[in-house]
């Protein structure tokens, strides 16, 4: 029997969560502020990917990605969706309009020092832990996305799959895309590479420089699981269950 991985299932974009101080800083109203969180959270995937036990751990980031995206690069000229107002702390909406009413270079360092940073600490100090406990770290960055291109995606195909893997060159193996495209393929879903999104988490301490931290994108298509066209989160399709069910098992041979 092959010694079980430590898994770390990062959970990044789930949460609708907006601190007052950084909600009165939004120009937005209420019911627009809603739209944007309807459009770009990852709804449920807290749920979906929920699968804890004695090998695998759910982290997920605790406030919306509209106080601070952690997957984007802290810095402006480093991060393409930069150039649509959407880098680690956004200054536009999804269509382009204004969200802050102002972001000083000294409120976008509070930001990212309150909100970003920490976490990322945390995320890296929890894969030193996995790799101490086990020798060898995967993590799940898990996604979802909708079934048509928002106005800021870089991808602006209409096809969409229903499962996108995302990867990084040094830190997903072929053999793990192989494994989870056969899987996906298997349940009946179609399955794309780095379409319509791509890359995968990595704790900077570890980037480009230990293959023992392996780190592998998913992202599900939010039709399989919610109304979508127009988006309604309250409404959860019969297959919510499912998919559930399907990611567990997938994550589970993936270890």
């Amino acid at each position: 029997m092959k010694p079980v991985t430590s898994t770390i299932v990062h959970i990044p974009h789930a949460s609708r969560t907006i601190p007052d101080d950084v909600r009165s800083s939004f120009c937005l109203r209420d019911r627009e502020l809603e739209d944007e969180l309807d459009r770009l959270t990852d709804h449920y995937t807290d749920e979906q990917f929920s699968i804890e036990n004695d090998s695998v751990s759910v982290r997920r980031y605790p406030v919306s990605r509209y106080v601070a995206d952690l997957e984007r690069f802290s810095d402006d000229n480093l991060e393409p969706m930069s150039k649509y107002g959407q880098g680690a702390v956004y200054v536009r909406t999804v269509d382009g309009g204004v969200l802050r009413r102002r972001c000083s270079v000294k409120d976008r360092a509070r930001l990212l020092n309150d909100y970003y940073w920490p976490h990322h600490r945390r995320l890296e100090a929890f894969t030193s832990q996995a790799l101490e406990a086990s020798g060898s770290v995967l993590i799940i960055d898990a996604h979802s996305f909708p079934s048509r291109p928002l106005p800021v995606d870089l991808d602006q195909h209409l096809e969409r799959p229903d499962i996108c893997i995302g990867t990084d060159g040094f830190h997903t193996p072929d053999s793990l895309v192989e494994l989870l495209t056969q899987c996906f393929v298997e349940e009946d879903l179609s399955v794309s590479v780095n379409k319509p999104y791509a890359g995968t988490i990595v704790p900077l301490q570890y980037y480009g420089k230990d293959s023992r931290v392996k780190s592998v994108m998913i992202e599900i298509n939010r039709s399989l699981y919610l109304c979508d066209e127009p988006v309604d989160i309250s409404k959860k399709e019969p297959e919510f269950s499912q998919l559930q069910n399907i990611l567990k098992r997938i994550i589970t041979q993936a270890q």
